[in-house]
């Protein structure tokens, strides 16, 4: 009996799928076929009708959301419009989002893999050229400011958002990986000439106390200086 119409690509991208989420929890040389086909739910056999080998659905797992549109909800309340006069600054405020950093198995690749595709091969750093180039195209056809070459502003606003979220990630003090988002995200903003970024929409939310806590959290501080006194 035939597959349906679509099928050959809906497999594909399951694997594409499987490949992106494993790669980005645990880099390309502990993550074996047999395991991405596995947590895909196929057989390894069918693997090699759909790529030539490791190297190749890598260097397709590299995508993001500059190219693939299906990476527009992926991260819960970021949206990114990018044929939007916004784009560039919703560009800079998802990259360094707090759900872009907690969201490791749906990472951009350029920020899950940047040291595996240095020791990659042509293809594999081509891949990821290719996506970068188009994040830079789309920040730099937003940017406002004009103190130097538009595409010059571009690669370090790129920069800023790849680095800084690779080096947030690296931190095991949160809350100094949470001051550096706010503060790459901010300075990225002012290079596109863009309005500063919120606070809140960068750190993870903290749970306020009541007004009615509050004043009871005072009355009883105030219990207790009058006891001191007494």
């Amino acid at each position: 009996m035939p597959y349906p119409a679509g099928h050959r690509e809906q497999v594909r991208r399951k694997i594409v799928e499987s490949a992106r989420r494993l790669f980005n929890r645990s880099g390309f040389e502990s993550v074996s076929v047999d395991s991405i086909m596995a947590h895909a739910g196929l057989t390894r056999g069918g693997f090699y009708s759909y790529f030539e080998s490791k190297s190749d659905l890598y260097a397709e797992v590299l995508g993001c959301f500059f190219t693939d549109p299906n990476w527009k909800s992926r991260w819960e309340g970021v949206d990114v419009d990018l044929a939007s006069p916004e784009a560039g600054p919703q560009i800079v405020r998802a990259y360094l989002s707090r759900q872009h950093f907690e969201d490791v198995e749906n990472s951009c690749p350029m920020v899950a893999l940047p040291s595996d595709v240095a020791r990659g091969d042509t293809r594999v750093k081509t891949a990821f050229e290719t996506v970068f180039k188009a994040m830079v195209n789309l920040l730099g056809r937003e940017v406002k400011s004009s103190s130097q070459p538009r595409d010059n502003t571009a690669l370090a606003i790129a920069a800023l958002c790849i680095g800084g979220m690779v080096v947030a990630r690296s931190m095991s003090d949160r809350g100094l990986g949470d001051r550096l988002r706010e503060a790459a995200t901010n300075v990225a903003l002012h290079l596109g000439g863009w309005a500063p970024a919120k606070a809140n929409s960068l750190r993870p939310k903290r749970v306020r106390r009541s007004n009615a806590a509050d004043a009871q959290r005072r009355k009883k501080t105030g219990r207790a200086g009058r006891k001191r006194q007494n």
